[in-house]
């Protein structure tokens, strides 16, 4: 067939109507000689289309703008080179929980894994993106596509969610699919709760006389019934970075995400009964980096995944389900029961946990509570920066979906330009920074021709301390010899300006406040470089 052909529909322009009929509005992807058949019915679609300077950058604007909105965004990815500077943004949505649909083009089927040396060949490339996605398939013929594009769907609205790889071989995006005309059909029906675990969960948590909660990132589209069953039961409840908004900023049973500080821990390991709820209870969610959650009591465990429901803390009592259907049933469940009066203690531990907190990071603290006040309604994207580390204990944004970053999880540099130009995408209508290292930036700072490109007003908020302070204090503090953190730091203000940015410095609280302003009323992105030696935060 003529991919030419006036009266043609190829497998490559079906496939835009099709993730066009699925609720895709956007993708994220690079032409390629590999992938050029899927933009071939492009502009006949309401999809809009970004033009990263990266794939890794393709996946990290995927993964925040659905961290910010809730829903998938799309990539078309070239076979190959494509694929591999994908995986690493592939790999922190899949550590986080995050929806994503990356679509790749693959050699002929006739061509696979033969190794002729053929244009972007990669031996066993479904291989390779399958361990970072739920599951990866390549379609062998057109009409495989709504059958394996309604099981991403099922990924994305009724399981735990992540991302998902399809591969298109070259002779199959090309064929004709005039006589196909099937549909998506989507299973948007998330696992409800079965009755007998609500009723023993109930029971535990009715009869306890120190409970608390837990809630993790699988609680943020169900904040109101996580309020409501936290106060029904009147419990402490740790929210993980995930999971901060779920509970508003000074609400009084929440103990914000101060987990790993001693006077919590204590608490927590001496409750009679936790409540767990779409948490892994691993080490980023509890950031327990040196040892092991240690939980006395009785523990129950909320999760959409059964297998996740066994890994790292048993649980007494087990709730497959989504998160918002099991703390609603529990609710229902719940009804009568007196709440007990925590708050004084919440109070108490909470200023406890702080006294653990050293000067930089309270610092952190406030440099973010700047932001917060200057930009209400902020979306925070953070990447892996010592004004990070610091905002994951003490920032508590008001809303969900509001505070995301890649210090956890996976853990990568460079996420936060990206993710945050990704955000914006998804949240036109709210104020959305960037909080960046020198050394992140350096990873992915080609984006900033991204963001100058599309207009975004984003005030990219770079945190120069003249290399990798976090881990150089780390090594520091172990008496290790501090090589290779000490890096070259070039001019940003040059650098910005020559990609077209705004930029400027900001050396006080108020100067940055002043920066903030004028970034977000700005028609495109804002570099604002704050150099850690001479920065004052009040």
């Amino acid at each position: 067939m003529n991919p030419r052909d006036a009266q043609a529909r190829t497998c490559g322009e079906w496939l835009v109507e099709l993730l066009e009929d699925c609720g895709i509005t956007t993708v994220f992807g690079i032409p390629g000689v590999h992938t050029v058949e899927f933009y071939r019915g492009l502009e006949k679609t309401s999809l809009r289309h970004v033009t990263p300077r990266h794939e890794q950058g393709a996946g990290f604007m995927a993964d925040g703008y659905a961290r910010a909105c809730g829903k998938p965004a799309a990539c078309f990815i070239i076979s190959g080179p494509g694929m591999t500077n994908i995986l690493t943004a592939m790999a922190q949505a899949y550590s986080d929980s995050v929806p994503m649909l990356v679509i790749s083009s693959v050699n002929n089927s006739h061509e696979l894994a033969l190794g002729q040396g053929r244009l972007h060949e990669l031996p066993y490339q479904r291989q390779i993106a399958g361990g970072v996605a739920v599951f990866s398939h390549t379609i062998t013929r057109p009409d495989e596509l709504p059958e394996v594009l309604a099981r991403a769907w099922a990924v994305f609205d009724s399981a735990r969610p992540g991302p998902v790889h399809i591969e298109i071989p070259l002779d199959v995006i090309v064929e004709d699919t005039r006589r196909l005309d099937a549909e998506v059909r989507r299973a948007e029906y998330p696992p409800g709760p079965d009755a007998n675990a609500i009723a023993r969960a109930a029971e535990l948590l009715r009869s306890a006389r120190d409970p608390f909660v837990v809630l993790g990132g699988g609680t943020q589209s169900a904040a109101a019934a996580a309020r409501a069953l936290v106060e029904r039961l009147g419990a402490p409840t740790i929210l993980t970075i995930n999971a901060k908004g779920v509970l508003p900023a000074g609400h009084p049973q929440s103990l914000g995400s101060r987990l790993p500080h001693p006077p919590v821990l204590e608490a927590l390991a001496k409750a009679d009964v936790v409540l767990a709820v779409g948490t892994e209870l691993g080490e980023t969610d509890t950031l327990l980096f040196d040892g092991k959650l240690n939980l006395e009591g009785k523990i129950v465990r909320v999760d959409i995944e059964q297998q996740q429901l066994t890994r790292n803390t048993m649980p007494h009592v087990a709730i497959c389900s989504d998160a918002g259907s099991a703390m609603r049933a529990l609710h229902e469940a719940l009804d009568g029961h007196e709440p007990a009066d925590s708050i004084g203690r919440v109070r108490s531990l909470r200023a406890a946990a702080d006294e653990h907190l050293d000067d930089a990071y309270r610092g952190h603290g406030r440099l973010l509570q700047t932001i917060a006040d200057t930009l209400p309604g902020v979306v925070v994207v953070g990447d892996s920066t010592q004004p990070v580390y610091g905002a994951n204990f003490l920032y508590e944004p008001d809303a969900p979906r509001r505070y995301f970053n890649s210090s956890t999880g996976y853990g990568t540099l460079g996420y936060a330009l990206s993710a945050a130009l990704g955000a914006k995408l998804a949240s036109a209508d709210k104020p959305v920074i960037c909080v960046i290292g020198d050394g992140g930036l350096q990873f992915t700072i080609g984006e900033l021709a991204t963001a100058v490109e599309l207009g975004l007003p984003v005030p990219i908020l770079l945190w120069n301390n003249r290399g990798y302070g976090e881990i150089k204090r780390y090594m520091v503090e172990r008496e290790i010899p501090a090589i290779g953190v000490d890096i070259y730091t070039p001019d940003f203000i040059a650098i910005a300006e020559g990609y077209g940015c705004r930029a400027l410095r900001a050396e006080d609280a108020g100067a940055l406040r002043a920066a903030l302003r004028e970034a977000a009323a700005a028609e495109g992105p804002t570099l604002i470089e704050i150099v850690e030696d001479s920065f004052e935060v009040s």
